[in-house]
């Protein structure tokens, strides 16, 4: 019985040639709209999860592994090197327009370009800021009192004059200030200390060159100056000289000052 030989699978010749064609073939051309498949770099969406479902398993990752948004700052908002002292100056700009009683927190930190919760950092509230402001006002006032005394070192009756003027000035030039320092925020003085003894030391000034004129009658007199300048000024800022019976003009007030104080140290002398 003759043996049955197993077939032969013959496997036809690779052609090359026709296997180039066909994967040039595959590759996409310059201008072809197929889609490039995405690089390791680009996010891939899994399959059959749509982009909703992706974005509610994020929100529900473990906050250690999701990556930490920004604080976005409020809008005008920015970094003051002294918060404080940038607040007084806008409380004070305000103060010269409208007047205490036109003042709020929220129109202080618009114009010192802060956030509106940014006063609180410093201040409790509006009175305490306006206390802090007339705090700064006695300083000022008593640093222009003090450079009057130093201007005439040796020489009481010229150092009196000089307060007296330095007063009647401070009023004239900052009539919105000076107002505040002498309303209702003077009457709590005790309730802030700073402001307490702002305006003690400014008067001090007055009172230690009162007593190097007269040792004995130094506070008294410290009192009528003090009475003298403070009643003239309030008299000038409130025009009202104007319109009063007299034979002429009167003198400028800083004059008009130390005629009145001359008259009050000749009595003395």
């Amino acid at each position: 019985m003759a043996k049955t030989r197993p077939p032969t699978t013959t496997t036809a010749p690779v052609n090359d040639a026709g296997s180039a064609r066909k994967s040039r073939a595959a590759r996409p051309v310059r201008g072809d709209t197929a889609t490039a498949a995405p690089t390791s770099a680009t996010a891939v969406q899994p399959a059959g999860k749509p982009a909703t479902r992706l974005a509610a398993e994020a929100a529900h990752k473990p906050a250690a592994e999701r990556p930490p948004r920004p604080r976005a700052k409020p809008a005008g908002a920015y970094h003051h090197g002294d918060l404080r002292e940038a607040l007084l100056d806008a409380a004070e700009a305000l103060l010269a327009q409208r007047g205490a009683a036109g003042l709020s927190l929220r129109d202080v930190a618009r114009g010192a370009g802060v956030s509106h919760a940014a006063p609180y950092h410093h201040f409790a509230g509006l009175p305490e800021l306006l206390a802090a402001l007339a705090e700064r006002s006695f300083q000022q006032l008593g640093a222009a009192m003090q450079a009057g005394v130093d201007a005439h070192a040796g020489d009481a009756r010229e150092q009196l004059l000089a307060i007296a003027a330095a007063y009647v000035g401070f009023a004239r030039r900052r009539p919105a200030r000076f107002r505040l320092m002498f309303g209702p925020v003077l009457a709590s003085r005790r309730l802030h200390p700073g402001l307490d003894h702002a305006a003690e030391a400014s008067f001090r000034v007055l009172l230690d060159a009162a007593t190097r004129f007269d040792a004995a009658a130094g506070p008294l007199l410290a009192l009528t100056g003090w009475s003298l300048a403070h009643g003239l000024s309030h008299l000038s800022l409130d025009a009202a000289f104007a319109g009063l019976p007299l034979p002429g003009p009167l003198p400028d007030a800083a004059d008009l000052v130390r005629l009145m104080s001359e008259r009050v140290l000749g009595a003395q002398a």
